[in-house]
């Protein structure tokens, strides 16, 4: 019988950690993880927090040390890329022309930034963030302070962003077209909390309003707002979201909607192709319907689930997304859904003003969402409310003598 062969697309942390899965699992065939970038698979979220801030090296975003391939026999091929699956044949084609046989495929292609296509966009100056040489260049642009920044677009990239800046002494001013900072993913309330701590740590929030087009002559040196305004600028990082990478998915024939749709298994509309993590739109049993989740926490728990799965392994990925974020002195852990029209009100336990919290999100009474601010070691109660999917006492709820724990009852 000729050797198992199970293909990884993607070197990220999705990617690298189902290699690791595969290995630990007992998976004694061929892996193969492959990756565009020439960076060995590294973890995204130090790119616009530790890294950006210089507060941590290079080396803490790996996900393995530079050995970790070759001491479990993984075969890393960095700097590739490949360009087509052949269903029918069970093989992917490599950009140096190789064919790769395989018995199953993991998709972890992630996803990649939404571009402003205004005029002015090919301007030197600016910035995306998505991979390590973004945050490296990005990184160099603020360090040295006293410049004109200027963030397209208040979602967490351009928060964290905004916070980095003024670390750095820039002059910071936030640019959003909804009518608070991270509405699509908080709704208004909380919205208005991050309009706030960046406006406290002097930057220029300018709301309701998005970017109409840069001026420059070569290097950007202003930024046009919708509204007409000139707004001086000698750096710019667009943060306006995210596109999942699904142009390989589609030419294969998979089934294709907002990610490659994926069931509770993370199997794909082909039996033996997976995707996990950013790509992924996946069936979650926990919510009852499809949701695609672009955090860290689901590329670190998807990946291994799609290779035990691509194992034969009996797996449910119902997990409850979960997000954490740091700027400046304010640390928040965000579990479940809170997009507008997912709730019906919000509940907080906590000194809101001081910025010490949990706010959770309700829908029929019962909890779909929990974000704790400057509060800790909660997590694990905030998502077991999430996932008992019971009404809760709303005035216990927010009674901080009554433990949490204490509403599952």
């Amino acid at each position: 019988m000729p050797e198992e062969t199970f293909v990884i697309v993607g070197a990220g942390l999705a990617g690298a950690k189902a290699a690791e899965a595969l290995r630990e699992e007992g998976f004694a065939g061929r892996v193969l993880l492959i990756g565009e970038e020439i960076e060995r698979p590294y973890e995204r979220p130090p790119l616009s927090k530790g890294f950006l801030l210089d507060k941590e090296p290079r080396d803490k975003a790996h996900v393995h040390e530079a050995d970790w391939y070759d001491k479990h026999d993984v075969e890393l091929r960095t700097g590739v890329s490949v360009t087509a699956i052949d269903r029918a044949a069970h093989e992917v084609r490599l950009s140096t022309k190789e064919p790769i046989r395989y018995t199953r495929l993991l998709l972890a292609t992630g996803a990649s930034p939404r571009r402003l296509e205004v005029p002015g966009s090919k301007l030197q100056g600016i910035h995306y963030l998505r991979t390590m040489a973004d945050s490296a260049a990005l990184k160099q642009a603020l360090a040295h302070g006293g410049r004109r920044v200027v963030v397209a677009g208040a979602g967490w990239i351009g928060l964290e962003a905004a916070a980095a800046a003024r670390a750095y002494g820039n002059d910071v001013t936030l640019i959003e077209p909804e009518p608070t900072p991270l509405h699509a993913a908080l709704g208004p309330e909380l919205g208005r909390l991050f309009a706030d701590l960046h406006h406290a740590h002097g930057v220029d929030v300018r709301l309701d309003q998005g970017v109409a087009g840069f001026w420059g002559a070569g290097q950007v040196s202003a930024v046009v707002t919708s509204g007409g305004a000139e707004v001086p600028a000698d750096v710019v990082v667009v943060g306006i979201g995210v596109r999942p990478n699904t142009a390989l998915a589609e030419k294969a024939g998979l089934e294709v909607s907002d990610g490659i749709l994926v069931d509770q298994s993370l199997r794909t509309s082909d039996p033996d192709i997976y995707a996990a993590g950013d790509v992924a739109n996946a069936y979650n049993p926990l919510l009852g319907r499809r949701i695609r989740v672009e955090h860290w926490a689901n590329a670190l728990n998807g990946g291994p689930a799609a290779a035990r799965a691509m194992l034969g392994r009996d797996v449910v990925y119902d997990r409850v997304p979960y997000f954490f974020s740091d700027q400046y002195d304010l640390g928040m852990e965000m579990s479940g859904v809170a997009a507008p029209g997912e709730y019906d009100k919000v509940v907080y336990r906590g000194d809101v003003a001081a910025r010490e919290f949990i706010a959770f999100w309700l829908n029929e009474g019962r909890v779909v969402g929990g974000m704790n601010v400057n509060v800790w070691d909660v997590t694990g109660d905030v998502q077991a409310l999430i996932r008992a999917g019971r009404p809760v006492d709303e005035a216990r709820l927010a009674d901080p003598a009554v433990p949490l724990a204490a509403l599952l009852g």
